[in-house]
């Protein structure tokens, strides 16, 4: 049995005193839906209702929503958010709604990420009812939290591979902590590969990028399938379900520009536990060496539970130059991750990069983020 945190030894409301707990990085994400009718839901998508504006209006109340999260719980703490995301889709009868927050702090953001669905939820009621009075809000749930004492935890998660911090046993209402991954008798590490571009995945591009990836993993003894293509904005959905199955290295291409489509860093930086800032950089400087234009790529690196995390640009040139960066990082970062030690003297060893010596000019286009 759990004790109830909220209540004194009176049985009284109090606010937990957080003052003694560490602060880290912490991720929460929730779901939740607008059930209404076929129609609704095409007036939506179309932007055809009379209340113009209806998802951006949604959107940005979640976001308030999660702000005020505080004013509106009374036992909440007030958390200063690093940043919260909200994200629609749609089915045949229903919206459905995604809330992802994050912060660097001493408590959860649970609520805050409870509260921004059913705001946006509510918000998307408000301006659907005249049309559907009946339409209903529901299916609020969190799905997935990160950071703190339990690591990751994730809703319905019983017997599905993953990690939790230190290997903690603990579980949560409606779900449980994500167990270590195993390796399969060979020990074999395994590998996946993200290519986030709308184009490709509709079929009006080829990947040129992905399969140079997969090949260069193979070489360096992952495991690794065929590389997975998804559009920009489905990128944050991939990138969850990747982690989700705790490979050891999760390396995706595309989407780290500007572009108001490119959406690979944020949904990175939701599912990391740590940062790997100098790995990114690195990746940036050797790309700048041949293309100014590498400046401009907001790519991250990271741990997420005990997968490597690592964006690479969506050029041939700019995967060419962070494939180089990291034949010499990863293989010690991978053993790093995994609780050994990979001393300098065991690199001398190590296969050379597939990846030849690049020219400072490029003649293959200029697109690097």
């Amino acid at each position: 049995m759990h004790s109830l945190t909220h209540l004194d030894d009176d049985g009284r409301a109090r606010m937990v005193d957080v003052g003694g707990k560490p602060v880290t990085r912490r991720v929460a994400i929730a779901e939740g839906r607008l059930d209404t009718t076929a129609e609704v839901v095409a007036l939506v998508q179309g932007d055809a209702l009379k209340k113009a504006d209806v998802l951006p209006t949604a959107r940005i109340a979640g976001i308030q929503a999660a702000k005020r999260t505080s004013d509106l719980i009374p036992l909440a703490h007030i958390v200063p958010l690093d940043a919260v995301s909200i994200d629609f889709g749609f089915e045949q009868a229903a919206v459905t709604i995604r809330a992802t927050v994050s912060t660097t702090a001493r408590t959860g953001i649970e609520m805050e990420a409870l509260t921004a669905v059913a705001v946006a939820a509510l918000t998307l009621h408000d301006m659907v009812k005249a049309i559907d009075p009946a339409a209903q809000t529901g299916g609020i749930r969190l799905v997935e939290k990160r950071g703190g004492k339990r690591g990751v935890w994730r809703a319905g998660a019983a017997g599905e591979p993953g990690s939790a911090e230190h290997g903690a046993a603990e579980h949560g209402v409606g779900g449980s902590p994500i167990s270590e991954p195993e390796q399969d008798a060979a020990g074999a590490r395994s590998a996946i590969v993200l290519v986030s571009s709308t184009r490709a995945a509709a079929g009006e591009a080829p990947d040129t990028t992905g399969p140079m990836i997969v090949d260069w993993l193979s070489t360096h003894g992952f495991e690794v399938p065929a590389p997975v293509v998804v559009a920009d904005a489905d990128i944050a959905d991939a990138v969850r379900g990747a982690v989700a199955g705790s490979p050891t290295v999760l390396i995706t291409t595309g989407g780290t520009g500007v572009n108001p489509g490119d959406r690979t860093p944020e949904a990175t930086l939701a599912v990391l536990d740590q940062e790997l800032p100098g790995v990114a950089e690195a990746i940036r400087a050797a790309g700048r060496a041949a293309t100014p234009t590498a400046a401009l790529s907001r790519a991250r690196a990271g741990i997420a539970g005990r997968t490597v995390v690592v964006n690479l640009p969506g050029s041939r040139g700019g995967v060419s130059d962070g494939l180089a960066v990291l034949d010499d990082l990863l293989p010690h970062l991978v053993d790093q991750v995994a609780g050994g030690d990979h001393p300098a003297s065991a690199r001398r060893g190590a296969p050379e990069a597939i990846v030849p010596p690049r020219p400072t000019t490029r003649t293959e286009g200029t697109h690097h983020a």
